[in-house]
């Protein structure tokens, strides 16, 4: 098994620790693709964020269990040829069996994973803002085994991060901050405590809670009128930003091709359009456009 880029183990977590001391959150922005990867260098980003729901929509899949580890590893090569950042892997639950966690820890350390995040939610899940259907939580044991068999495979090359949904489900804070101590205890990384409180209160009170040593990471989705800054100072090492990238895309491929229909051209609104060119060098540096 080859190391990954500039990512086992010992850098990355030695990254968020340095993080939860500074009070300064690295970030880490959800990329589907090499042209989001360009865009996360350029922008100055600390990491990537391999999204379940970003690949699946990409692809065309619902977001529940649909995808496998040759998905993610695929798109953890495009990510990794374009961009030398870290790059952690959302795998949902692993498909919720010691057999599937461990292929997907070894199918994404072979790719270049810098970290993989394992959350307990109960086979098969559910998107965590999906209004159609309630998700539920797996058994803790079950969860803690997966991350075993996962270290297992992975050593010091791969960090895990271990992710509660247990106030997704309606939990409190308490059982949530219980849930991810039990994981930190056999061998998770990182702990990530999931909200989806808009006013982020919940969140902040999830950080205020945890007083175990393992750095604690957030995903800012609903509550993202808190600042890094915000997030930084209530102890967050790391901030995911998961689909923002997708959702600007969709909503400015929305915009020109509106223009288009209704003026036939794709800028007549003022909306901007990379040159030809641009688009060529996110693959090929050296590239250029012959017009």
């Amino acid at each position: 098994m080859t190391a990954p880029t500039e990512a086992g183990i010992a850098p990355l977590v030695s990254r968020l620790a340095a993080a939860t001391q500074a009070r300064r959150p690295l970030r880490a922005i959800g990329a589907a693709n090499a042209v989001a990867a360009k865009v996360a260098v350029e922008t100055g980003f600390d990491a990537l964020w391999v999204s379940g729901l970003e690949v699946s929509t990409a692809l065309g899949l619902p977001d529940e269990n649909v995808l496998g580890s040759r998905d993610l590893a695929d798109t953890v090569l495009a990510l990794t040829r374009t961009a030398e950042l870290p790059v952690i892997v959302d795998i949902d639950n692993a498909g919720g069996t010691l057999a599937a966690a461990r292929r997907f820890a070894g199918d994404l350390a072979r790719a270049g994973a810098a970290a993989l995040c394992l959350e307990d939610s109960a086979y098969p899940k559910a998107n965590s803002f999906a209004l159609h259907r309630s998700q539920a939580l797996a058994d803790t044991d079950a969860v803690a085994a997966q991350l075993v068999a996962m270290r297992g495979v992975v050593g010091t090359q791969v960090a895990l991060i271990a992710r509660t949904e247990a106030l997704i489900c309606g939990e409190s804070v308490t059982e949530a901050v219980e849930r991810a101590a039990t994981y930190a205890a056999c061998g998770a990384d990182a702990v990530l405590i999931h909200s989806k409180d808009a006013t982020g209160q919940q969140a902040l009170a999830a950080a205020a809670a945890w007083t175990g040593t393992v750095p604690l990471v957030t995903v800012p989705t609903a509550f993202a009128h808190l600042s890094p800054e915000d997030l930084g100072a209530a102890g967050f090492a790391l901030a995911i930003y998961a689909n923002q990238l997708s959702r600007a895309a969709l909503a400015a491929m929305r915009s020109v091709a509106t223009s288009f229909q209704t003026t036939g051209s794709f800028t007549a609104d003022g909306t901007a359009l990379s040159d030809v060119a641009d688009l060529l060098q996110v693959a090929d540096p050296a590239a250029r456009a012959c017009l």
